[in-house]
């Protein structure tokens, strides 16, 4: 059992417990614009007909009071987007089958894919491939946003390519449509096992009337054309019309429910609730991120009973590694406990992965890193080599790994930590996190001194004042470039985590891991460092 050293009732634990709750109100005032969709306007003409919300019709889909694990809710947040990308992503339970759910948000530009939602989308499916869940698309989408087509036409061929590569690996894609499904929005109920479509709504053709007359001079109604009481009766395309937008979502449960969906990974044994309460989360972080914390106070809040088995607890002590469980699921854990990465912790976290793909065991990583150590004497001790040994041994782990940022995320240490470049199944991040290529004073300083020694060599007078303020500039666009929100609106993890649902959210992780069968083993045995 993990000892806790932790004083909530301390000045410094309370100043970190404000700083978070202050980082917390934020968060939730970017989710609050996420799930305004379009706008109250739109909002308002969307409800006149008579229509749900996208986040109702998820709501409606999955089980009563069971959880629904939204992903990527902040993505487009800072772009010209509207945040949430148009489109809602997320793992919710259907019948008691874990699935992959999407739904258009028909009241940001009527459901058009942008850049983003493109990216959203591709995310959703990947997700739904590489952990064998069902996927179930709620459609109402008007296909391409046009202005952006150069930007989405090409690399949008994926999203019909995933579709098809998600059937034939066995795994079910059930569409709902809601209404207009036009253009590249058809193909998805065109290429879905499973098709439900509302009568007198659902609207799924190639092209729109206009576009008809315009392309072939034939007059042609909406309902003629792709109907889905024709879809239904002629085309064939609708296996079920609905009568409304309820029995839509209730006929989308029976098909779930037929599928007859069995998990094949590994059965979690009784949970056991940690020792410690998650609400002293919130306290661990401190707000400046050079000031190291210990790792094990978040492990003992969120494993099972607290339990933790270390491993090489004496060696290579800036990295902490152990077994544990969480919500019954056995993991290894890798966690930064000083921030850097020497070449002890590098050699120590290449036998503990090797170890876990031995017992077919998933990995946490839980990231507060700045990075491989730099210096005279590292270098020459091998640290790029041993660091190249750790980034070698995640990259061809064949276990699930699962990514929590906790705090600092910097250099080839994001790599090594298993950071998006090396596709953890699932990327989550706090409210404190940071990632950057380097701490931003860190950066505006490489620059500075590079610049004073283009200066010299060729013999002119470095400008100071020119130089304090281009360290300004930089640190400030690091600064900004390295937060939560910046990154999870491009993607880079897969949504910010107020850090009291850590534990929740990866028992929903590794629950969703385990519908696909456990990996077969890399090949090769345990290298000792």
């Amino acid at each position: 059992m993990i000892r806790s050293r932790l004083d909530p009732g301390s000045e410094e634990y309370l100043a970190r417990r404000e700083a978070m709750l202050a980082k917390l109100g934020e968060l939730d005032a970017e989710h609050a614009r996420a799930v305004a969709g379009g706008g109250g306007k739109y909002v308002e003409r969307h409800r006149r007909r008579g229509k749900l919300l996208a986040r109702e019709r998820v709501e409606l889909l999955v089980d009563a009071d069971s959880p629904f694990l939204e992903l990527s809710p902040l993505a487009a947040w800072g772009s010209d987007y509207p945040v949430g990308a148009s489109v809602v992503t997320g793992i919710g339970v259907i019948e008691g089958v874990e699935c992959v759910i999407t739904a258009n948000d028909p009241t940001v530009r009527g459901g058009a894919t942008n850049p983003w939602t493109l990216r959203k989308t591709l995310r959703a499916a990947d997700i739904a491939l590489r952990n064998r869940l069902p996927y179930v698309n709620l459609v109402e989408s008007g296909g391409a946003d046009l202005p952006t087509q150069k930007e989405i036409f090409i690399p949008g061929g994926r999203v019909f390519r995933d579709l098809t590569r998600l059937s034939a690996a066995g795994v079910p894609t059930v569409a709902l449509v809601f209404g207009n499904s036009t253009a590249g929005g058809a193909y998805v109920p065109g290429m879905s096992d499973h098709v439900v479509m509302v009568r007198d709504r659902a609207k799924v053709f190639l092209g729109g009337p206009p576009l008809v007359r315009m392309a072939t001079g034939e007059e042609s109604d909406d309902e003629s054309l792709g109907g889905a009481e024709m879809h239904a009766r002629v085309s064939g395309l609708a296996d079920y019309l609905a009568e409304d937008e309820y029995d839509a979502l209730r006929i989308g449960r029976r098909v779930v429910r037929s599928l007859n969906w069995r998990k094949r990974g590994v059965t979690p044994l009784p949970a056991e609730e940690p020792r410690y309460p998650a609400e002293e989360l919130l306290g661990v972080v401190p707000e400046d991120l050079r000031v190291p914390f210990d790792p094990r106070e978040v492990i003992a809040r969120v494993v099972d009973a607290s339990a933790f088995e270390e491993f090489k607890p004496l060696y290579g002590t800036s990295l902490v590694t152990g077994w544990a469980r969480v919500h019954g699921y056995p993991v290894g854990v890798l966690a930064n406990a000083r921030g850097v990465l020497f070449s002890e912790e590098s050699q120590k976290a290449t036998q503990f992965i090797q170890l876990a793909n031995q017992s077919r065991t998933p990995l946490v990583f839980l990231q507060n890193t700045t990075g491989y150590m730099v210096g005279r004497d590292y270098e020459q001790r091998g640290i790029i080599k041993h660091g190249a040994m750790m980034i070698n041994a995640v990259s061809n782990s064949t276990v699930p790994h699962l990514t929590i940022v906790m705090g600092a995320s910097y250099g080839a240490g994001n790599y090594g930590m298993c950071g998006r470049a090396f596709e953890p199944r699932f990327l989550f991040a706090w409210p404190s996190a940071k990632s950057a290529v380097m701490g931003p004073a860190q950066l505006a300083g490489v620059l500075s001194i590079v610049g004073r020694a283009a200066a010299e060599a060729r013999g002119q007078a470095y400008d100071e004042e020119a130089d304090a303020a281009m360290r300004a500039m930089v640190e400030a666009q690091i600064e900004a470039e390295s937060l939560p929100f910046f990154l999870s609106g491009r993607l880079y993890d897969d949504g910010v985590i107020d850090p009291r649902d850590t534990r929740t959210v990866l028992g929903m992780c590794l629950s969703a891991v385990n519908s696909a069968p456990v990996p077969e083993p890399a090949g090769f045995g345990v290298f000792r460092p």
